[in-house]
């Protein structure tokens, strides 16, 4: 049953198809597309004659609306998917953007209506006074300062500054030259793993006595592994490292050819 159309105005064809489909509180994705088309042809038919451009336009859409209308008579069209074709879809697509630019610009139109409201005044602040300062009142800067409070920044930054300390770096004394050489540490390690097949590098390292005792028994550690006498493991990263003697302590030879230069 068509309705009547009471709006003489529409923004285009879109406009009116939106109108009616509100109208009827249609589903838009179910459009019942004989209905619309017929109220859509009713309001065609009863607008002026003398603006041809916009007629043009309204019966652009009825003839899309009457091609949508005969499809839907004829069987069912199948697409490369194996799916329906629905001949309103496009249509739909359509309408769906139309409506979100409409409500789009209908905020847009209320904030402009509120901004209309709204003036800005330019500063007029003297230079003079934009540049004072007002000077430092030391009563004003300590106000509310006791001896308690000084003792918490104090302490406050001692924290601080013992955090920025190295906790290894700071208990290195004076460093003094000692006489240890890497032929010498491989000796030792010869003799060390003539007794022990396999040990842990991390409790060979804390044995040693100081900081060049520690890098030159790493340091023949590697040489050891680059000449094949032992093989080290390691389950995961940061785990210990498991040291094997591979090859009989007493066949290890060349080891002399590492003095220091």
């Amino acid at each position: 049953m068509a309705i009547p159309v009471k709006i003489n105005v529409f923004e285009g064809p879109l406009d009116l198809l939106l109108h009616l489909i509100e109208k009827n509180k249609i589903d838009i994705y179910d459009i019942p597309i004989v209905e619309i088309t017929d109220q859509y042809m009713e309001y065609i038919h009863s607008m002026e004659k003398e603006d041809l451009s916009t007629m043009s336009e309204f019966m652009v859409m009825a003839a899309t609306l009457l091609d949508i209308k005969c499809r839907m008579l004829l069987p069912k069209e199948i697409n490369e998917e194996g799916e329906e074709e629905d001949p309103r879809e496009e249509l739909v697509q359509k309408l769906l953007e139309y409506k979100m630019y409409k409500y789009m610009s209908y905020e847009l139109k209320d904030r402009m209506d509120d901004a209309v409201g709204v003036f800005y005044k330019p500063s007029t602040i003297p230079d003079e006074v934009l540049k004072y300062r007002e000077p430092v009142d030391p009563s004003e800067l300590l106000a509310g300062l006791t001896l308690e409070r000084l003792n918490s920044i104090y302490k406050s930054i001692l924290r601080k500054q013992e955090s920025k300390i190295d906790p290894i770096r700071s208990k290195f004394g004076t460093i003094e030259k000692e006489e240890v050489s890497l032929s010498d540490k491989m000796i030792q390690m010869k003799e060390f793993a003539g007794s022990h097949r396999k040990f842990s590098f991390r409790q060979l390292l804390e044995k040693q006595s100081s900081r060049i005792q520690v890098i030159v028994t790493f340091l023949s550690i590697l040489e050891l592994m680059k000449m094949g006498y032992i093989h080290v493991e390691q389950d995961s990263i940061f785990d210990d490292i498991k040291v094997e003697v591979t090859e009989d302590p007493g066949t290890w030879t060349h080891l002399t050819e590492f003095a220091d230069e």
